[in-house]
Formats: C-alpha cells, sequence, structure tokens
C-alpha cells in the first residue's frame, strides 16, 4: 500500500487553513499558511495512525485523490512500520510469535511496530520480509 492519504484543505472564516483527510478522520488541524498546514497535517496524520495502532484498530487503505485534494505521504520509517503492523495483522501474528522468528525480543518487536519509537528502516524492512512483504521507495517533485 502506498502511505500517502489525500486531504481537504479549505479556509475558515477567520483565515486560517483547515486540513482534514477523509479517510482518517481523527487527523484534523489548522495552519494560518499553506505551509504551515502542510507541514501540521503531517504530523496530525502520523499521530492519528498511531492511534490506530495503539488501539489495535486496521490501518485505513488511502483513497485516490479526488480533485482540489493534496497527498500527504507519511514518513518513510512510520509508514514502514504501519505496513509491519498491517502484514503482522492480516497473518493473525503476534509479536511474540515474530520476535521468535527474527531471533529478538518481544519487546523489540513492540518497538519495531509503534509508530512513536525510534527504529532503523532496516530492521522494519527485515521483518517485513519474513513476512512476505517489501518495502518500495519512490520519490516525485516537492
Amino acid at each position: 500500500m502506498r502511505y500517502a492519504y489525500p486531504c481537504n484543505i479549505i479556509m475558515d472564516d477567520e483565515g486560517w487553513l483547515i486540513v482534514s483527510f477523509p479517510d482518517v478522520s481523527e487527523a484534523l488541524t489548522s495552519g494560518k499558511t499553506r505551509d504551515e498546514a502542510i507541514e501540521l497535517a503531517e504530523d496530525a496524520l502520523a499521530v492519528a495512525l498511531a492511534g490506530y495502532v495503539h488501539n489495535r484498530r486496521d490501518i485505513p487503505a488511502p483513497s485516490p485523490a479526488g480533485k482540489g485534494q493534496d497527498l500527504i505521504p507519511l514518513p518513510p520509517v512510520v509508514a514502514a512500520k504501519l505496513a509491519l503492523y498491517s502484514a503482522m495483522r492480516a497473518r493473525r501474528m503476534t509479536k511474540v510469535a515474530l520476535a521468535a522468528r527474527l531471533g529478538v525480543s518481544e519487546s523489540a518487536v513492540r518497538k519495531l511496530v509503534d509508530p512513536d519509537h525510534r527504529s532503523h528502516i532496516s530492521r522494519v524492512e527485515r521483518a517485513l520480509k519474513l513476512l512476505g512483504r517489501a518495502l518500495v521507495v519512490e520519490d516525485k517533485a516537492a
């Protein structure tokens, strides 16, 4: 899955740009300028999806961007962690079972799927490979 979510940006009566995500209703923010609103939207999206992990909810797939919508990508490590979390849920694999396959502790796997914990992307990638998944990186004009 491509971890870039469409957002709506509207101006309120006081001139603030309000950013919302149709696929992740918990992600809502605002900014005075477009750049500020987009920057804060990236953070709001990551925090909201981390909440899905903490509450053991499925990660929603991003819908295609509609007319006038911007796509907000997640930071690469966060996207990788969400992919790992989703792959584990799809296979009904526990953290203990994945830890055994990786030769690490359960707490190490807990950190691998926690979007709020810093991890090396190579460790997340290794866990994904054990689950039959691979990361694909792309770039685009900013």
